[in-house]
């Protein structure tokens, strides 16, 4: 059998076939990428029918691939935390908003007024942030009333894709508790935020599990996808609790580490309401399944700010001196907040600061403080999340940054003081799709398929320390500049 999984990010769109142990079937990818669209200033938006088109295109690609004869689920997994508007009709009246989209900033502090922020965080296991819909809907509301009052339905991506393809469906709870509406203790749309922000929750999806697999594609899809007519669908979960999955890190005893374009680390617990560490958030893969960590907004994307910043040599000539150079060596205390600040101090107006800089720092130098800068800013959230953990707890770790960089792997392993260890598994996001489609189906259970582990990474006792004083500096720097 094969399940096939949408993966829909920030930065592409992919199709993928896996087959029953939740192995990528060779050849069984079909991409389409795609990019937030920046103006005006602040904005951080998709057009939700150009995402629609380019998610179809790659279907239609992928059922040509002789294995999606065999598919049995379909799974999907989307970047989370976005928000559109829709009519009665389904039809969009709003791009979609996304995480990103930093224009609701005034209205955190205007929440910040009116709730208890502290009691909000553990309510819903999300902070006042512009990442999230109370500020967004709350200022929609306030520079847009007239588009505010002609939505229908406040929904979010993946819900949208479901309407076209099933009609009126419900929102799994592992995408709501990403847009901070959602209470963590009744599963229901929080009535507090809801009486703020003057909607009721017919202006929101219904809510449900992301299983079983039960939804069926409409007439009109079932004649596109032949393949697929009577393929049950489960529904879209959010791609953080996904990569969790595909990584293994399915309880406190694993902690999963992702660094892509930014960075994340996070446990699984099904703990009954576990509370929520300072800075940090708590999401749901399932009903039963608390995700909770802590996500930077750097990580690969300070590495390409540095290689189209800076007179840097060519990448493998640079990874070789990144690796000779001792630990903190360069006198810098970097702050590495070029795309603003979530976890763990979710300011709204963060930038980065380069405290140390003289005539004679290289260009190498400052690609090292800046690496370590973000190495520091995932042990802050370590530190946060450790009492959560199990004695014992280990790291397990991906990303193409690490992989194509050991020594800034290295850097992490000393910052964290914890080995880590780094998987060979392609595609862990789609994976962990995979995983919980065959749970859906009653095939296997979370744990059924542990990552294959490529290489253990030791933290080196003498660069712990030397990183450990480094990352004082660092807080010391934001302490003055916050």
């Amino acid at each position: 059998m094969t399940v096939l999984v949408l993966d829909i990010g920030s930065s592409s769109i992919r199709a993928l076939l896996f087959d029953d142990r939740a192995r990528l079937i060779e050849g069984a990818i079909a991409t389409e990428t795609q990019q937030f669209q920046t103006e005006p200033t602040g904005a951080a938006t998709l057009d939700v029918l150009a995402v629609q088109t380019r998610v179809e295109r790659c279907i239609d690609r992928i059922l040509e691939h002789p294995a999606a004869r065999a598919i049995r689920a379909v799974s999907v997994d989307t970047l989370v935390g976005n928000v559109l508007g829709i009519s009665e009709e389904s039809a969009p009246r709003t791009p979609v908003y996304t995480y990103a989209d930093t224009r609701s900033a005034p209205d955190v502090e205007q929440l910040r007024a009116r709730v208890d922020a502290e009691k909000k965080h553990q309510d819903t296991g999300c902070l006042l942030h512009t990442a999230y819909l109370p500020a967004r809907l709350h200022w929609l509301r306030r520079v847009a009333s007239e588009v505010f009052v002609a939505v229908d339905r406040w929904i979010d991506l993946g819900t949208y894709l479901y309407h076209q393809w099933f009609g009126p469906v419900p929102v799994s709870y592992s995408v709501a508790s990403w847009n901070g509406l959602l209470n963590r203790s009744t599963l229901t749309w929080d009535s507090e935020w809801l009486e703020i922000l003057g909607i009721s929750e017919r202006n929101l999806p219904p809510l449900a599990d992301y299983a079983p697999c039960s939804y069926v594609l409409n007439d009109l899809y079932a004649r596109r996808w032949p393949a697929l007519r009577d393929v049950p669908w489960c529904l879209p979960v959010g791609d953080g609790a996904a990569a969790n999955v595909g990584s293994g890190c399915v309880s406190p005893a694993r902690v999963a580490l992702t660094v892509g374009t930014t960075a994340a680390l996070r446990i699984m617990t099904d703990a009954p309401l576990p509370p929520v560490p300072p800075g940090l958030w708590s999401y749901r893969v399932d009903r039963e399944h608390h995700l909770i960590g802590g996500a930077t907004s750097e990580g690969g994307n300070i590495f390409h700010w540095l290689t189209s910043t800076l007179r840097l040599p060519p990448n493998a000539e640079l990874e070789q001196m990144l690796q000779s150079l001792e630990p903190d060596s360069h006198g810098l205390t970097f702050l590495p907040l070029l795309a603003g600040e979530r976890s763990p101090g979710w300011a709204t107006d963060a930038t980065g600061i380069i405290g140390g800089l003289r005539l004679s720092t290289s260009p190498v130098e400052i690609a090292q403080a800046a690496l370590e800068g973000v190495a520091h800013r995932l042990a802050l959230i370590f530190e946060q999340l450790a009492g959560l953990c199990d004695d014992g707890v280990e790291l397990v770790a991906s990303g193409g940054a690490l992989a194509a960089s050991p020594a800034w792997a290295q850097m992490i392993a000393n910052a964290l003081n914890r080995p880590l260890l780094l998987t060979s598994e392609p595609e862990l996001t789609a994976r962990g799709s995979a995983i919980l489609a065959l749970r859906a189906l009653g095939l296997a259970d979370l744990d059924d398929f542990p990552p294959t582990i490529a290489r253990v990474v030791q933290p080196q006792a003498e660069a712990a320390r030397k990183m450990a004083e480094a990352r004082a500096r660092q807080q010391a720097l934001y302490a003055v500049w916050v």
